[in-house]
């Protein structure tokens, strides 16, 4: 009896998920009623998940039955085949002559390796139902297993394999669709991969034919079965392209058809390329390049060579376009194929590759044309003009004749015009990067048995060939514009000489230090010419509102010179490298004329401490050049070429912003320097004035308007701001003003309204015509000068008011006023 008694695992065998279904399920007593319910459910479950497994075995029995006829099927009918074959090669070998030769000839190269790629194939589709049909089995089984065992834990009491009820429920109903839709699948996986199987197959089949036929020269029946191929290819690639958007989980498949695809095409696009250049050879291509190598890059187009692909006709021209389309065809197919494979990745740097059939074009022209260029290397100039020579003068062929064949083939996104540009130029540019550019680098480099002499005439040199290389980047822009194609960054480096400074940043930092050292020697020699500082620049017209900055000529020098720096690299493919250029040699030679203004300032305020009048003359010249400077820098930057290289840096980084930044910061240091020299000259100049306290007990003197003390301070005043005026650039002269105007505000009110002296209404009355004379050296810049005087404004406000109106007064303080009230003598 105890026997029967079923007992509870002890806990320590029991897994977390099952203690945490114990815990949430069997908490309370009032739980245990409703196991039955949850029992009956999860029994129900599994019943009908027996009879889906049931129904699987079925239906997947079903079909390896299926296979297995048609396996047997063919293997008899394989077997039929050989036998047949053999008997026939037998009966041939017993006869005589050339005609049993032949036959066993076609037996050894065309049906044996059919014959052997059908058993293959068969071979294949059998391992395929082994490895990918068969093992769903197991699968569904193990779930039946997990389901079944969660229902006897329910049932035995110990807890069960999901969390809670609803988990359960939802994992058989998952598990249910998964198993449906696995032998969905299973049915529909076999059909797609004997269709798969198929197609690859009659690619296989057409290659070989193609290489077979290539070696019987028989170039018709080679450009059929290689079209037949192509079209076999793109049906492949339609269905693998549907397969990988709706049955992702079919990776497999995928992948083992795009193997067997890529052995195909190994073979196929080398056989097409040796194709298109035996037919390039029959055509006369590459031209004869000796009548083209003329030194003169201005000669027109050559009447005497002529283009063979406009000469070609009849069989000759149709082999051609044939082989040219069916490359065209091969290479759109190629693209679609890595399109579906890099999915999800940046494909349009990935997918992007020159014009196969183009690039066979210009390679034979680039190898001839190297014989010419070895000769060259002293004299680049022959090189360019040979290059865009052949470049401009077989240009219109590609649109007229090449370009349709390309759009027929749908290959999207090619132009053969720019295509053949590009091909071109980058031949050109590998030839630069290998063979030209290390000769002139390297004779800069070389510090043994070099004079300077001889360094300079290098940097010399490679200036030279930087600026032919500019030069032959813009003409080759201009064929490229004629066909209404828009040069954007990405397509510009294709189709620019000066790409060779992508891949060696090292050689554009060395033409960037070479462009610095000749443009500081060249501005060096203008700054050192005295009547660049004393020659205003001269603007034809200024328009209304228009600021006239009095800069010096040397300003106009030193931006011109950077402008034509900065010019030079507006032809590099790359934003980042141009930002890179205008770091390494725009911003050093800003630095260089911002330390030649300071030098010039420092000197004239060591020379004199800025007391002598052409001391401040020679201060001005230098702030109006910092100020000119950076008006016209900061107009630069809000240029479209500046905002990119910006950009590059960083958000709201301007590449420039950090110099034009010191350039401010020298002006407005400067500006004030002006202006507390001025006021300490005003200081000494009227010590003997404020120290005077008995004459604000006194009336003014007969006659006189402004004390006799107080004219010599007006005068220095008078005479430093009329140099400051005549010499400084006005936004910069209302700032020294200003300045000064307080600056004077607190030196007068601290030396007279708060020394303790008494002030009679005679000494009020003087102080008040002494203010006004002071305050109308400042009315010829302003309205109401007094407002730039609000403490001595003010005081002297309160000694003409008296203790009974204090109400206005907002600059002094209770003290202050308080203070000058009782510094207040009234008269009798």
């Amino acid at each position: 009896m105890d026997s029967m008694i079923e007992t509870l695992p002890p806990i320590s065998s029991l897994s977390p998920s099952v203690l945490s279904f114990l815990n949430d399920k069997l908490l309370t007593k009032a739980d245990l009623q409703l196991a039955p319910s949850v029992v009956s459910e999860l029994q129900i479950q599994c019943n009908d998940l027996d009879s889906s497994l049931t129904d699987l075995s079925r239906r997947l029995h079903t079909s390896i039955l299926a296979y297995a006829s048609r396996s047997d099927q063919v293997r008899t009918l394989i077997g039929f085949v050989i036998n047949a074959k053999l008997s026939g090669l037998q009966s041939l070998s017993d006869g005589g002559g050339g005609s049993v030769l032949g036959r066993s000839e076609q037996i050894l190269g065309e049906e044996l390796p059919a014959l052997a790629k059908e058993v293959a194939r068969v071979e294949a589709v059998r391992v395929y139902a082994e490895h990918d049909i068969n093992p769903i089995l197991p699968i569904y089984e193990e779930r039946e297993k997990m389901l079944k065992g969660g229902l006897e834990c329910l049932e035995g009491g110990g807890g069960g394999f999901f969390k809670n009820q609803h988990e359960s429920v939802e994992f058989i109903e998952k598990a249910g669709y998964a198993m449906d839709d696995g032998a969905l699948v299973t049915a529909e996986e076999g059909e797609t991969a004997l269709k798969l199987d198929t197609l690859v197959g009659n690619i296989e089949d057409a290659v070989s034919s193609t290489v077979n036929r290539n070696l019987r020269k028989s170039t018709q029946n080679s450009e059929e079965a290689r079209l037949f191929a192509i079209k076999s290819l793109k049906v492949a690639g339609d269905i693998l392209t549907s397969v990988t958007k709706t049955r992702p989980q079919w990776a497999r498949l995928v992948s083992a058809v795009d193997h067997r695809v890529d052995r195909a095409l190994a073979i196929l696009r080398p056989q097409a390329i040796a194709d298109h250049r035996s037919l390039l050879s029959s055509l006369g291509w590459p031209p004869p390049l000796s009548t083209l190598s003329s030194p003169n890059p201005d000669t027109e187009k050559s009447t005497e060579v002529s283009n063979p692909l406009f000469t070609m006709q009849g069989d000759l021209k149709h082999q051609y376009c044939e082989n040219f389309f069916a490359l065209c065809k091969l290479q759109e197919l190629q693209r679609q194929r890595k399109s579906r494979q890099l999915e999800g990745f940046n494909r349009e740097i990935a997918l992007y590759q020159p014009l196969w059939a183009i690039e066979e074009l210009v390679n034979p022209i680039s190898i001839a044309s190297q014989r010419h260029f070895s000769k060259w290397v002293d004299k680049p100039e022959f090189i360019f003009a040979l290059v865009y020579k052949i470049t401009r003068d077989y240009v219109d062929s590609m649109d007229e004749l090449l370009q349709p064949l390309v759009d027929e083939a749908m290959l999207s996104g090619y132009s053969c015009r720019e295509e053949w540009i590009s091909a071109m130029v980058t031949s050109l540019s590998t030839y630069l990067a290998k063979e030209i550019f290390p000769v002139y680098v390297s004779r800069i480099d070389e510090e043994e048995s070099v004079t300077e002499t001889t360094r300079s005439q290098a940097r010399i040199s490679l200036l030279n060939l930087v600026d032919l290389m500019i030069s032959f980047d813009k003409r080759v822009h201009s064929l490229v514009a004629n066909s209404g194609i828009v040069l954007e960054d990405g397509n510009l480096q294709k189709i620019s000489s000066l790409s060779v400074f992508c891949d060696r940043p090292d050689w554009l930092d060395f033409w960037a230090e070479i462009e610095l050292s000749d443009t500081i020697n060249k501005l060096k020699l203008e700054m050192e010419e005295e009547r660049n500082w004393s020659t205003e620049v001269q603007r034809a017209t200024l328009l209304s509102g228009e600021e006239n900055y009095r800069s010096p000529a040397i300003s106009s020098a030193f931006l011109q010179h950077l402008s034509s720096l900065i010019d030079r690299c507006h032809s590099v493919p790359s934003i980042s490298l141009r930002s890179r250029f205008v770091r390494v040699a725009g911003a050093p030679i800003i630095q260089n004329f911002l330390n030649c203004l300071l030098l010039r300032c420092q000197e004239a305020e060591g020379l004199t401490a800025l007391t002598d009048d052409n001391a401040l003359i020679k201060v001005t010249k230098s702030i109006n050049a910092a100020r000119y400077s950076v008006s016209v820098l900061k107009e630069w930057c809000e240029d479209v070429f500046f905002l990119e290289m910006g950009s590059s840096e960083g958000p709201e980084i301007g590449v420039l912003d950090e110099e034009i930044g010191k350039l401010e910061e020298f002006r407005a240091e400067w500006v004030e320097k002006l202006s507390t020299v001025i006021l300490r000259g005003f200081d000494a100049q009227c010590r003997d004035y404020v120290k005077n306290r008995k004459q604000w007990q006194e009336k003014g003197e007969e006659g006189w308007a402004v004390s006799k003390s107080f004219i010599g301070t007006l005068d220095f005043l008078q005479g430093k701001m009329s140099v400051l005026e005549g010499g400084l650039n006005k936004m910069d002269f209302v700032g020294v003003w200003r300045n000064l105007a307080s600056g004077i505000d607190r030196l007068m009110f601290n030396s007279i309204f708060m020394s303790n002296a008494k002030f009679y209404d005679g000494g009020v009355e003087r102080l008040g015509s002494d203010l006004g004379v002071l305050f109308g050296v400042f009315g010829a810049w302003c309205l109401r000068p007094e407002g730039f005087f609000p403490k001595v404004s003010e005081g002297l406000k309160l000694l003409k008011m008296g203790v009974r109106e204090l109400g206005g007064i907002r600059h002094l303080s209770a003290a202050e006023a308080e203070k000058i009230v009782k510094n207040r003598v009234y008269s009798g």
